[in-house]
C-alpha cells in the first residue's frame, strides 16, 4: 500500500497543535517499510531524510487543493491521508480512499471558533464522512462527538489512534517553585482571559512567589486576552517559542493549567504529564481520557473554580507530589508507535 499524505502545517515553522500531530504521525510513519509521498507547499524538514519518500511540492494558497487533487488522480494508486483539512476528502471522491484524521468538532459547538474553519468545516464534514471508508480521531471523545453529530455512521467506522508526546523520553521534571505555565494559541477556545482572572485573584503571597506565564502565537478573538495580560502584575506572555524553550519551560514549570473550554486531545498536557508535572485542567472535551487520575479538574466557564485548583495545586504538596508520580504512568498509555500501529491495524479491516 502506497501512502501519500498531506504534511503541510507539519513543515511549518510554527506549528499548532494539528501541525504538532502531523509531525508526530508523519515521523513515525517514516520509520516503518511503508512506501511514502509527502504533499507540502513549503520545503521539507530537515531531519526527514531524503531518498525514503516521494514529494509532491506544489505552490501554495488557495489553488494547492486544486493541483493536489490533479496530481493524486493522474499518479497516485494508494491511500491518501489528511491530517488537517476536509477540503480535499471532500473533493477527492470515491476513486482514491482518502482518510481524514477528525481532531475534534469544535465547528459544530457552542465554544467560540474561528469563523473561516467554522464555515469550511461545516461545509465539508458530513460529505466526508459519507464517502471515506475509514474515519481516524484522536481521542474517543472526538469519536463520540462524531456519532452524536452523525448518528447514521457505523461506530466500527470510526477509529480512535490518539497522539503521542513531542519526545519518546524525557529528563527528570526540576521544578523553579514560581512559575505556572499554559500553552495555547491566544484564543477565546483556550480560556487564557479566565485562567489570568483566576490567577489575579489569588491570594496576594501566592501572587508574589508565583508568576503565569502563557506560550503560544496569537490567535482570533485575542486582543481582549492581550490587554488583560498586559495589565495583569505576574502575566508574562512569551509568544510562540523553539521547541528548546518550550522543554525548557516544561522542565522548570511548578505546575501545569490548561482550563480549555475543549480539547479534541491536547498534545501539551501528554508533554506535561511525561514529565511529572502536576496538571490542572477543564473537566470538558478529552482532557480526563488524556490525564486520567493525573490532574485537577475545574469548571473552565467558573473563575472561582479555576482559582480553587490553582490554589490546591500551589499549596497542597501532598496532592502536587501524588499526581506529578502518577502522571508519567497516564503518559504511557499514549506513543506515536501507538498511535500509528492503531492505524495500520484499521486499514486491514476497511481496505482490500
Amino acid at each position: 500500500m502506497h501512502i501519500a499524505i498531506d504534511v503541510r502545517e507539519a513543515c511549518r515553522l510554527k506549528r499548532t497543535g494539528k501541525g504538532q500531530w502531523s509531525y508526530g504521525f508523519a515521523s513515525e510513519l517514516l520509520r516503518r517499510e511503508i512506501p511514502l509521498t509527502f504533499f507540502t507547499d513549503r520545503p521539507l524538514l530537515t531531519q526527514w531524510k531524503p531518498g525514503r519518500f516521494g514529494v509532491k511540492l506544489l505552490a501554495p494558497g488557495l489553488k494547492w487543493h486544486l493541483r493536489a487533487l490533479r496530481e493524486l488522480r493522474r499518479s497516485h494508486s494508494g491511500l491518501y491521508i489528511s491530517p488537517t483539512s476536509y477540503l480535499i476528502p471532500a473533493l477527492l471522491g470515491r476513486r482514491i480512499p482518502c482518510i481524514p484524521i477528525i481532531h475534534d468538532l469544535i465547528a459544530f459547538r457552542k465554544e467560540p471558533h474561528e469563523v473561516r474553519a467554522r464555515f469550511i468545516e461545516r461545509c465539508t464534514l458530513g460529505r466526508v464522512v459519507r464517502i471515506s471508508p475509514l474515519l481516524c480521531t484522536v481521542s474517543e471523545t472526538t469519536k463520540h462527538d462524531l456519532l452524536e453529530r452523525y448518528p447514521f455512521l457505523q461506530p466500527e467506522r470510526i477509529v480512535p489512534i490518539y497522539a503521542g508526546p513531542q519526545d519518546e523520553a524525557t529528563e527528570p521534571h526540576e521544578h523553579d517553585g514560581n512559575t505556572i505555565l499554559c500553552v495555547g494559541t491566544l484564543c477565546p477556545r483556550k480560556n487564557q482571559e479566565r485562567l489570568i482572572r483566576a490567577y489575579a485573584s489569588l491570594p496576594s503571597d501566592l501572587q508574589t512567589k508565583f508568576s503565569l506565564t502563557l506560550i503560544g502565537g496569537r490567535g482570533w478573538q485575542d486582543r481582549g486576552i492581550l490587554k488583560l495580560l498586559q495589565k495583569t502584575p505576574g502575566v508574562i506572555w512569551k509568544g510562540f517559542v523553539t521547541d528548546e524553550e518550550y522543554r525548557s519551560l516544561l522542565h522548570r514549570c511548578t505546575i501545569f493549567a490548561l482550563p480549555s473550554l475543549y480539547e479534541g486531545f491536547g498534545m501539551p498536557v501528554l508533554d506535561a504529564l511525561q514529565r511529572g508535572i502536576p496538571v490542572l485542567l477543564s473537566d470538558r472535551g478529552s482532557l480526563r481520557e488524556v490525564a486520567g487520575s493525573a490532574a485537577v479538574y475545574v469548571d473552565p466557564e467558573d473563575i472561582s473554580s479555576i482559582r480553587s485548583g490553582l490554589q490546591k495545586l500551589l499549596t497542597d504538596r501532598g496532592l502536587s507530589d501524588a499526581l506529578g508520580k502518577r502522571g508519567p504512568e497516564e503518559a504511557k498509555r499514549f506513543s506515536w508507535a501507538r498511535t500509528v500501529d492503531l492505524f495500520l491495524a484499521a486499514l486491514t479491516r476497511v481496505l482490500p
